[in-house]
């Protein structure tokens, strides 16, 4: 008993290194990430801060699925037998738990700063554009506002608190009662279902920025590194011979007003717009001139082949990702208790390649842990590839440009709102992905058997075989990850969440067909834009 306490003691020990190795690195990241695209000059110390811890706690969080999955499978032998720490019912259930408030710690700081801190530092900037404003009228604007954010989160608690968990009856009873049982594993207090309720609720929107901004990230990214970029020397030439087009249109313009005579409104419009027009190839010519001494550009020309394989791998990483997306959906819509269930099912009964592959590699640790970490981790670069490409936009109203060196402060802070969105309804794609993986990880349980005994006629012998763990695993036998609890609360969300999912393969194929028409983008890709129109596109040319 002393070994396996001082077994579980050191692996906790292991464990907290780990952790803080992981949280440092992600830290690092965060900030290189920002350091990359925040403005030079708008850089504020708060908003820096506020901006790399929001994008720390997407990256933690999402981080924290994998964790889940590796310990409910950490908990038993390759067998199916419980190790020697794991044997006690308390001691799983203490592991259990410290993972579930690990949850919800997490989603409680990003509620913290979905509704309080970000708003509040957003509005804050946003008062301090107006130069009558002193520091305590934007302290007293921007707290009005994130008021109202408060009463937002308010709300959502107080509905989550009393709304009713029980699900309404579905086609198959036994299913239901497994659902129940589930539930009420999960805590029966109201504070923890409210909780729940409204970070599915953000989720809801988690699911909107996945759908538009994921899923087009999935597609540009991989074919912006198989296509490369336009040649800058070519780039140059064609620059200046647009510059000298316009210089000479301009001429003729002027030309009319030699002897005195005023130019009409018309000529006057043209000119301003032609002169407009060659400032930004005046500043497209400086960046490209720069581009072209510049040795990254040198550096990216010799890794070519390897962007292209990168490329090739990545596409292919999204269809298989759209494949088993695809699959997993139909399952549901053929083998669930149907729409008012949640489309909830248990196991799968189509072959889904992803989740077939997760188990595959189950036999050689820890490469299904490492996999599932590389899924997660790829929403969560693909998503920051289609803000970077698409922009921050308000249904057809762009806000916000995400350029590098350029960006705005409260571009940045939408950047990190948004990825903590996205983080929050990515453990639900992942599940979707492969659900029996992320429901029960690898586990594995022992099936008690009778046969005839050879040469006997007295009593049959007792054999053990070894099964995956599935919806017909006794409950004491497999443990539940309490990711796939927390998804699976409330059923209406669950549905919701079905039906977002065909709308992400749609969004992907569209995006995909729109990226392959697409030709190769400028070396200078959003640095110098002809529609600027904020301060985060200016280039401060003195």
């Amino acid at each position: 008993m002393h070994n396996c306490l001082f077994l579980l003691y050191k692996k906790r020990v292991n464990f907290v290194l780990f952790t803080l190795v992981l949280n440092n690195v992600i830290l690092a990241f965060c900030w290189v990430y920002i350091r990359k695209f925040q403005s030079r000059q708008e850089s504020e110390v708060v908003s820096t801060i506020t901006a790399i811890c929001a994008l720390a706690i997407a990256l933690i969080t999402s981080a924290l699925l994998p964790v889940d999955i590796f310990l409910v499978s950490f908990m038993k032998y390759p067998n199916g037998t419980y190790k020697e720490w794991a044997a006690n019912n308390e001691t799983r259930g203490q592991i259990e738990d410290t993972v579930l408030y690990g949850y919800y710690t997490l989603y409680s700081i990003i509620l913290f700063c979905v509704f309080l801190w970000i708003p509040f530092v957003y509005f804050y900037y946003e008062e301090r554009d107006d130069d009558n404003v002193n520091r305590c009228s934007q302290v007293k604007n921007a707290l009005k506002y994130t008021v109202g954010f408060a009463i937002v989160c308010v709300v959502l608690l107080l509905i989550g608190a009393f709304v009713p968990l029980e699900p309404p009856p579905g086609q198959n009873s036994t299913q239901w009662e497994k659902v129940q049982y589930l539930f009420e594993e999960l805590g029966s207090s109201h504070g923890l279902p409210a909780l729940s309720f409204s970070i599915s609720s953000l989720t809801l929107i988690g699911m909107l920025a996945v759908i538009t901004y994921t899923a087009y990230g999935m597609s540009v990214l991989p074919l912006n590194l198989i296509k490369g970029t336009r040649s800058v020397q070519y780039e140059r030439l064609e620059n200046t011979e647009d510059i000298d087009d316009v210089e000479l249109q301009i001429e003729k313009l002027k030309s009319k007003c030699k002897d005195g005579r005023p130019l009409s409104s018309r000529d006057r419009n043209n000119l301003q717009e032609l002169e407009g027009k060659l400032q930004v190839l005046q500043r497209r010519g400086r960046h490209l001139e720069i581009a072209e001494r510049n040795c990254c550009t040198k550096v990216g020309s010799a890794l070519r082949p390897f962007k292209i394989l990168l490329g090739i791998f990545f596409i292919l990483v999204a269809l298989l990702f759209t494949v088993a997306l695809f699959i997993s959906n139909l399952d549901k819509a053929l083998h669930s208790a149907g729409i008012s269930s949640g489309f909830i099912i248990f196991g799968t009964n189509l072959t889904n390649p992803l989740n077939e592959l997760l188990l595959a590699l189950q036999p050689v640790f820890p490469l299904d842990y490492i996999l599932i970490t590389v899924i997660t981790m790829y929403f969560v670069v693909t998503s920051m590839a289609g803000i970077r490409n698409m922009g921050i936009w308000f249904f057809w109203i762009r806000l916000y440009k995400i350029r590098p060196k350029k960006t705005r402060p409260q571009a940045l802070l939408f950047l990190c709102m948004i990825l903590l969105l996205i983080v929050l309804h990515t453990s639900y794609m992942i599940y979707s992905l492969a659900p029996q993986y992320v429901m029960y990880g690898s586990q594995k349980y022992l099936v008690q058997s009778q046969m005839p005994s050879a040469g006997s006629t007295s009593g049959n012998a007792t054999f053990a075989t070894t099964r995956t763990c599935d919806a017909d695993a006794p409950e004491d036998q497999c443990t539940v990850t309490r990711s796939y609890l927390f998804l699976h609360k409330f059923w209406f969300f669950s549905t919701i969440y079905y039906f977002g999912n065909w709308a992400f393969i749609g969004a992907f194929l569209i995006g995909l067909v729109v990226s392959c028409c697409r030709g190769k983008k400028s070396v200078i890709e959003g640095e110098v834009e002809a529609d600027d129109s904020d301060l985060s596109d200016d280039e401060y040319v003195h």
